[in-house]
């Protein structure tokens, strides 16, 4: 069976509930066997402040899809949601979708780095993906999720809200 593959999910533009609901169905359509989300968390905006907060979530799934195939297809999804590449680095966005941890895959590519580079940085996603997969050693940082986040010195504000609505 393939590993479960962790996506990070944001939004902080336009409708957000439905940006992350709509990012789930379409990355359903992707998996072998279901999402698992975690909770929805209201996060501070990383890097330039002076935009609206973000809700952030974590999805995983399982793809027969390989790691490019994957970053193919998420772009794809951001794109049918309104997001034109390039953006602004860490600005506003109706939808970005990051894919976090491949179980057992560290890659350094021009296009895909895996895990994501700043994981271990950053709260709003350290602190969703905890919920789901405390467990998971992170490939390449020799440490589990939960002990990355017990470490991470981002103190920005990661408020856990719920569920999706309706989930």
């Amino acid at each position: 069976m393939s590993p479960r593959i962790w996506i990070g999910v944001g939004s902080n533009l336009g409708d957000r509930w439905a940006a992350l609901t709509e990012a789930r169905s379409a990355l359903a359509r992707l998996a072998d066997d279901g999402v698992i989300a975690s909770p929805v968390y209201e996060t501070e905006p990383w890097g330039l402040p002076d935009q609206p907060a973000f809700l952030n979530q974590v999805l995983g799934l399982r793809t027969g899809l390989e790691p490019s195939a994957l970053l193919a297809e998420l772009q794809r999804i951001e794109r049918r949601a309104g997001r034109l590449r390039p953006t602004l680095r860490w600005g506003p966005r109706c939808l970005d979708l990051d894919l976090l941890v491949w179980p057992g895959l560290v890659l350094d590519e021009p296009t895909l780095q895996l895990p994501h580079p700043r994981l271990a940085e950053r709260r709003f996603a350290l602190a969703p993906l905890a919920d789901v997969a405390p467990e998971l050693v992170v490939p390449g940082l020799g440490a589990t999720v939960a002990e990355l986040l017990a470490r991470c010195e981002d103190r920005g504000r990661v408020t856990r809200l719920a569920n999706l609505p309706g989930r």
